[in-house]
């Protein structure tokens, strides 16, 4: 089709001549960079391009375990589809891995070279797609840092076979690639000699020491999370507060960051508790490294007893028990620690805190939500020291970065892996042997794996061990019925460089969620369902502390038939909204969504059964909704807003308003002291601002209820003026009117509901003014009603924010973003409502929006099931309703719109998802692929449809076109 092919062109002019040239932008020229604000990485643009391609050439100086573990699971589908491609590699400055090599020389659709030149630096990816190629060139290795953080600069351009660019391409490739050794195991043997000869460990800590000092003290510098930290509980002391809480991710310094904090509060006497023994002995360590020999210290657990130290390190199980505790007098510590604060709702930790009267009481825990509803934030009166989750401290380096893979757990004999499977399939040999293939395959870092295996129960963590060891493995199981004795020995052995005594792999289920430091854990394997994000990060932060020598864990996720698979991207990208959207755009974005060098992976199947589970689950239960309304209240100290939600990043407040009808009715229904505070037209007003206005859908309504609440008037003019000010956009007088008719409730049709409104308005409009009615204001008077209603506004306004990108703002809409029917008649300034009769496509007031379900179910109508599909990324087969030709008014309409016909696609992927639909832009159909055809009706008889190609306005992103297609 020429127009498709004029397409290219149309690309390469705008790429290079004038960026104002109409083209889809699927071939334009594009420079690809490393940009964590906008959640973009090289990594992405690779694998993308990977993921289309026919055949593909890597020409890079350096590769590493981690850079080729970022595209691991990409080379393994690239493989089992049969898709060849050549990498070169050089020798230069040792820097290429062997590890790395060997694993790469594992694939058979691979033919790997390297350079032992010390002058070949290249940085080149090209890819065949058909008749045309892609090309890469610029600064990225293949290396984690060079795909997903370093400041990078590489340009993308599109060429065809016969051009100059592409055909010099090929042959400087084929030219170094023939001149180069081959890889294959004799030459990594030779290879790892002379790299281990000439590395050079430089191993980054995360604290800086420097020579030990005259008092016995490392001087110890904290790293910034810690810096700001000491900052916060200096100034909540300043503000005569006694007692503080450090909410930290696992392995970021929380006992460092105490013993800082410690040091510069300098109490004489200084109480640490703890659960496990082994745990008060690093903590000891810990404060000796800051301390030195300035103060003495001691045990008050089990057989020792040293009371008379400055600082004492305890377990709760002794310290708690009476006559230990009245071995103190209640001011004996001037400072006291609880570590793992999240236990203190325990009747053990309660009587410890209430009977000793320190100065100051720090608490410290990486998880302090906790599950059976008890307020550990009241013990310290609400005083947040600091708060830093898993990804802020990824995104700050402070935590080894990691490869997580979401693998499909087996299929035996037709039966799944379920939550409730059976012994023998969770312990079959078939499972044993996949889960052997997976761990060797995703390995770790440095090809010596010391491997944590989560299981479900105990009797499969003992027989999946004995399994293991019979394949030859170092293996053991460890339970609550282990001692510590026994816990510390196996992490003795998994930590050793002693082959003979070395351990390959911990198997377990829960004892080891928390409160364990093993540093050198670099593979984490989770063979149970997720039954709890809390849980989920707790396992998988078991092998993110940093340690010498390593470069990242590897996390292999089996993921069974589990209803629960919904909680793994919340836990992932803590994520905690429990939008459905989110959560579908996090599992499709993977790698773009995590800080750092870290990586997301899912193969096919494992993708989705995660989809599956957010589509089927309920977020709006009302348990789930009072917990977690329950727990941002203890962690606030009073009722939260929908904008206190906002802030802490907790549940999406519109799932309250759209359970109850409104934000308000959800919290009289719990909170006692609002009943009676709202009469019955306040309730009605709130409930359909907040659920028909302050959606976050079209932002105009939200402004102007703003302006009008708490100004009570504006110019049109001004009004206008206020949105292109903020936003960058320009509304019409018509939307103007459409926004003041949908306050008033003409547009939804539903003003019989506001008893007491009759004929009044709440809005008017007059000579050029909006102003509030007298109703409104009488309305407003009642400040609850004024500070809920304002609330629903400031949510409303901060939620489009949040998405709002005039880049991909369109007439109202954003690319990409979801819209109900109803919400697509507002936004085109539809007088009604007319969602129950727009299916298909509805031609009115000069707009067509056009929808798509894509992939549609089985018992819809055979005349509605048209082969509506993507071509690409850039056009869209498209089917006229049926009983439709050329000549029908619809489809001529469409067919001459001549740019005054709004022609706007939107897309679902399945009635599984819901009832909005992805805005996929504004299209113009392809005048020469205007086509007459037929369908089958249900009984079997041709109807005749018209055939239409679209051209997108912007070309849909990989991501979200893998997502609807596949």
């Amino acid at each position: 089709m020429a127009e498709l092919n004029d397409e290219f062109y149309n690309n390469i002019k705008a790429g290079f001549i004038e960026k104002s040239i109409d083209s889809s932008g699927e071939y334009i020229p594009r420079l690809l960079t490393n940009e964590r604000s906008a959640g973009v990485k090289v990594l992405s643009s690779i694998i993308a391009e990977l993921n289309s391609c026919e055949e593909f050439w890597f020409s890079v100086a350096f590769l590493t375990n981690g850079g080729l573990q970022s595209l691991l699971n990409t080379f393994k589908e690239l493989q089992n589809q049969k898709i060849k491609g050549k990498i070169l590699v050089s020798q230069y400055l040792n820097f290429t891995q062997p590890e790395a090599l060997k694993r790469l020389l594992k694939f058979k659709n691979i033919e790997l070279r390297i350079n032992t030149n010390d002058n070949f630096h290249s940085k080149g990816y090209l890819f065949k797609k058909g008749e045309y190629y892609n090309l890469i060139v610029g600064s990225s290795n293949l290396t984690a840092s060079a795909l997903s953080t370093n400041k990078e600069l590489n340009l993308k351009v599109s060429a065809k076979i016969d051009s100059y660019i592409i055909q010099k391409a090929l042959l400087e490739f084929g030219n170094d690639f023939k001149g180069s050794s081959i890889v294959d195991e004799a030459f990594i043997a030779r290879y790892q000699t002379e790299y281990e000869n000439g590395k050079k460990f430089q191993a980054e800590y995360l604290f800086k020491q420097i020579e030990i000092n005259p008092s016995g003290a490392r001087k110890i510098v904290p790293n910034e999370m810690q810096k700001e930290a000491l900052t916060n509980l200096k100034k909540i002391r300043s503000e005569g507060k006694n007692k503080a809480l450090l909410i930290s991710a696992t392995g970021t310094g929380k006992t460092f960051l105490s013993a800082f904090d410690a040091q510069e509060f300098k109490p004489n006497k200084l109480l640490f508790v703890v659960h496990r023994a082994n745990i008060a002995e690093a903590a000891l360590k810990t404060f000796k490294q800051v301390f030195g020999f300035n103060k003495e210290m001691g045990f008050y657990s089990g057989g020792r007893k040293e009371q008379d130290k400055d600082f004492i390190f305890s377990t709760i199980q002794t310290i708690s028990r009476t006559e230990h505790l009245e071995v103190f007098s209640p001011d004996h510590f001037d400072y006291i620690i609880i570590d793992e604060s999240h236990r203190a709702g325990a009747d053990s930790y309660q009587k410890i805190v209430k009977y000793f009267k320190p100065k100051f009481l720090l608490g410290m825990t990486a998880t302090p939500e906790r599950t059976d509803g008890l307020d550990i934030f009241s013990l310290y009166d609400h005083n947040i020291a600091y708060e830093i989750r898993l990804q802020k401290a990824l995104e700050i380096d402070i935590l080894s970065p990691f490869h997580y893979f979401g693998v499909t757990d087996l299929s035996i004999n037709g039966q799944q892996i379920e939550e409730k499977a059976e012994f023998n399939l969770l312990t079959s040999q078939e499972r044993v042997d996949r889960i052997i293939e997976n761990s060797l395959f995703y390995n770790c870092d440095d090809g010596n794996i010391r491997g944590l295996v989560f299981c479900s129960k105990v009797e499969e963590a003992k027989a999946l061990s004995e399994q293991f060891l019979k394949r030859g493995f170092k293996s053991i199981a460890l339970s609550g019925e282990s001692s510590d004795e026994q816990r510390n020995a196996a992490i003795d052995r998994l930590e050793s460089d002693d082959p003979a005594y070395k351990l390959d792999y911990i198997f377990t289920v829960d004892i080891f969620n928390e409160g364990i430091d093993i540093p050198r854990v670099n593979q984490v394997i989770m063979l149970r369902p997720t039954q709890s994000a809390i849980i989920f990060v707790q396992q998988l932060g078991r092998g993110l502390r940093k340690a010498e020598g390593k470069e990242y864990l590897t996390v292999i996720d089996f993921i069974g038939n589990y209803s629960n698979n919904f909680l793994i991207p919340i836990a992932l990208f803590g994520d905690t909204s429990y939008n459905k959207d989110n959560l579908r755009k996090l599992i499709a974005g993977g790698s773009n969504q995590i800080p750092g060098t870290s990586t997301i992976n899912f193969d096919k199947i494992a993708k989705e059964k995660i989809y599956a589970a957010i589509d089927q689950s309920n977020f709006s239960l009302k348990k789930d909704l009072v917990k977690d309304y329950d727990l941002l209240k203890y962690k606030i100290g009073y009722s939260p807003m929908m904008m206190d939600f906002m802030y802490h990043g907790s549940r999406d407040p519109i799932l309250f308003a759209e359970y109850s009808g409104s934000y308000f009715q959800f919290v009289s229904s719990i909170e006692s002291n609002l009943s009676g505070a709202l009469n019955l037209d306040q309730l009605a007003i709130l409930k359909l601002y907040s659920t028909e206005v302050n959606n976050a859908k079209r932002v105009e309504e939200s402004e102007l209820l703003h302006i009008l609440i708490t100004k009570e008037k504006v110019k049109i003019g001004e009004f206008i003026e206020l949105i292109y000010g903020k936003y960058g956009f320009v509304i019409s007088i018509e939307t103007v009117v459409s926004v003041i008719s949908n306050l008033n409730f003409y547009f939804i049709n539903k003003r019989n509901s506001i008893k007491g409104l009759g004929t009044n308005d709440l809005v008017n409009f007059e000579d050029g003014v909006i102003s509030i009615s007298e109703y409104f204001k009488i309305q407003l008077s009642n400040p609850t009603f004024h500070s809920y209603l304002l609330d629903s506004v400031y949510y409303g306004i901060t939620r489009f924010d949040q998405t709002f990108d005039l880049d991909k703002y369109l007439d109202g809409f954003l690319i990409h973003q979801k819209y109900s029917r109803k919400d697509i008649c507002r936004i085109l300034n539809w007088e009604k409502n007319e969602e129950s009769t727009m299916y298909g496509y509805s031609i009115k007031y000069n707009t067509c929006p056009i929808f798509v379900n894509y992939h549609k179910d089985e018992n819809i109508a055979a005349s509605t099931k048209f082969e509506d599909k993507f071509i690409n990324n850039s056009y869209f087969q498209w089917f006229s309703k049926p009983r439709r030709n050329i000549e029908s008014k619809d489809v001529s309409a469409i067919k001459n719109h001549n740019n005054e016909l709004r022609l706007s696609l939107f897309i679902k992927k399945s009635n599984g998802e819901g009832s909005d639909f992805y805005y996929m832009g504004d299209v113009k159909p392809v005048q020469e692929s205007f086509e007459e055809t037929t369908i089958l009706d249900d009984h079997g008889k041709s109807v005749s449809v018209v055939k239409v190609i679209f051209k997108l306005n912007q070309p849909v992103e990989d991501s979200l076109y893998d997502y609807l297609t596949k």
